[in-house]
């Protein structure tokens, strides 16, 4: 992606002084080591308050060059250029910047706002199919617990709406409850067995994979739970069809152990987001051990 770009990089950001730092793409770059290993570079490299760190890739970069951004010298400026759908419409938008840790995904983050978010719509043009369905996950997501009205869209792969539509949908949520005390954690919808589903498989499952399966979880939870209108289901199936989108079909048993390190466990409980329909979020607080208790759903 970097060379494949790096003269579109270059007239962007012409009137720096540019120093490039490559990284791996890939959740497993999202470490500690990684982290210490580019705050070491820039140090060595003079970094001061007045340069800017700019993000040029997919939501990996992001969420680490954000981090470096966030803690280097207690912060300095960070600009984001996300290249992948589902950086566009999630990770750049929200202000949070963190890194992974063996104990879970996400463990060290903070809240950095970047001076800018840059979407160039022709970045999407050399995403290959995967990667480009792996977004549209997220955007299912937004239909799910907001907007509605992506249903054609998502049919149609209507790209200016998708993108627009999710921004938006992300922005009103993150306004209300910028900090996640409620509102936001409508955003986790799907993602805590997606999260789970993402270290046991060492992260060889993309993560917007593991969110269509985390969703497909929820709702079928909602449904033994009575909390979710049994519809939801086969809409969800019918939109993953659109775009190859995978079902869960392994056991939910084996996923539990690694509920424990999410963020939003409490003790022996956890705030899980159900649907009661479309459009309607709800969050309810499960006990991990019921989670044990369920052999089929």
């Amino acid at each position: 992606m970097y060379f494949y770009y790096k003269n579109h990089l270059k007239e962007t950001l012409k009137e720096y002084n540019v120093d490039y730092i490559i990284i791996k793409p890939g959740e497993k770059s999202k470490s500690e080591e990684k982290y210490l290993k580019i705050i070491h570079e820039l140090l060595e490299k003079h970094i001061t308050r007045k340069d800017i760190i700019v993000a040029f890739g997919g939501g990996v970069v992001g969420d680490l060059s954000g981090f470096v951004a966030a803690t280097i010298l207690r912060g300095v400026s960070f600009i984001n250029i996300p290249t992948s759908l589902l950086a566009m419409v999630d990770s750049s938008i929200g202000s949070k910047v963190g890194i992974d840790t063996h104990y879970g995904k996400n463990l060290l983050g903070a809240f950095k706002n970047p001076l800018e978010v840059i979407i160039d719509f022709n970045y999407l043009k050399t995403l290959p199919k995967e990667e480009y369905n792996n977004g549209i996950a997220e955007v299912i997501k937004y239909y799910l617990i907001d907007d509605v009205s992506l249903l054609e869209d998502i049919k149609n792969n209507n790209l200016e709406n998708i993108i627009k539509k999710s921004i938006k949908s992300k922005k009103e949520i993150i306004t209300k409850d910028p900090f996640e005390t409620y509102e936001r954690m409508y955003l986790n919808f799907g993602h805590t067995f997606a999260h789970a589903i993402e270290r046991h498989s060492n992260y060889e499952i993309p993560h917007g994979y593991a969110v269509a399966m985390g969703m497909d979880i929820s709702i079928r939870l909602g449904i033994y739970f009575n909390i979710t209108n049994k519809e939801v289901l086969n809409k969800l199936h019918n939109l993953y069809s659109y775009y190859d989108l995978p079902l869960f079909k392994g056991n939910i048993q084996e996923l539990v152990p690694y509920l424990s390190s999410d963020k939003k466990a409490h003790a022996d409980k956890i705030n899980f987001v159900f649907i009661k329909d479309v459009g309607t979020p709800y969050i309810k607080q499960i006990e991990k051990e019921v989670f044990y208790e369920i052999s089929s759903f």
